[in-house]
């Protein structure tokens, strides 16, 4: 569905792989899902919303050269590094791992009920940098004029409390009530997830689960048609 620079990609027409533990929908191609139309949005090269169930996980594995952040949707994820990092991260909350060098990670579930997570791929604007993870709490209460600033590189934001990545990108985040209005500037291009609810973006409709990709607009009007979670990615070209 499109309406003037915006581009709404629905949950149902998402890639989809159910490991029976894992069942993840994919916002662009990645392992088993292939799409030559879907590979990526400017730098933003992976969004996956994953359900891991209860007790699982993903195994050790390596990476490099990729600035991996994960925002917690329900229950928590437990990382741990060859840096010797550890942490548990729960719902609302953020982590992020520049790969650089080469790192080799696990996430589990560890806890009694499922896992939801979105877990998104950024490429660095700086390659081979030392490897490093941190993770952060972000307040709960819904928001009322402006989305909360997660993560960034930007280096206007470099005073704020985001956590850093290795790119001129940033991720804005946040819980609305219904009947929520706000206003949302974008540097570069934004991909928009409606994580919970139903809103609107300058006017086009999302719902849970749904994607959007936006170009060419400089602010975005986010109006809660219920009470909503959304994420807003502003990525370079």
């Amino acid at each position: 569905m499109s309406a003037k620079n915006i581009t709404i990609y629905p949950y149902a027409g998402l890639g989809h792989a159910d490991h029976g533990w894992l069942d993840a929908r994919h916002h662009f191609s990645f392992a088993g899902y292939y799409n030559p139309d879907r590979m990526g949005f400017g730098s933003l090269l992976v969004i996956n919303d994953d359900t891991i169930a209860a007790k699982r996980g993903f195994g050790t594995h390596p990476h490099d050269n990729m600035e991996i952040i994960t925002y917690v949707r329900q229950g928590a994820i437990t990382h741990q590094d060859s840096m010797g990092n550890s942490g548990r991260t729960e719902a609302g909350d953020v982590q992020v791992m520049s790969a650089g060098t080469g790192v080799r990670h696990s996430e589990h579930n560890m806890e009694n009920e499922a896992t939801r997570l979105y877990q998104i791929w950024i490429t660095p604007n700086v390659r081979n940098v030392n490897p490093r993870w941190e993770a952060k709490a972000f307040p709960k209460i819904p928001v009322i004029d402006q989305l909360a600033l997660l993560v960034s590189g930007m280096p206007e934001h470099a005073d704020k409390e985001a956590l850093f990545i290795y790119q001129d990108a940033a991720i804005y985040g946040g819980k609305l009530k219904a009947g929520t209005t706000l206003t949302q500037t974008i540097k570069h291009q934004a991909y928009v997830l409606a994580s919970v609810g139903s809103f609107s973006i300058n006017g086009v409709s999302m719902k849970q689960g749904d994607g959007a990709e936006v170009l060419g607009e400089k602010n975005l009007t986010i109006t809660a048609g219920t009470d909503a979670e959304v994420l807003v990615i502003d990525v370079p070209a």
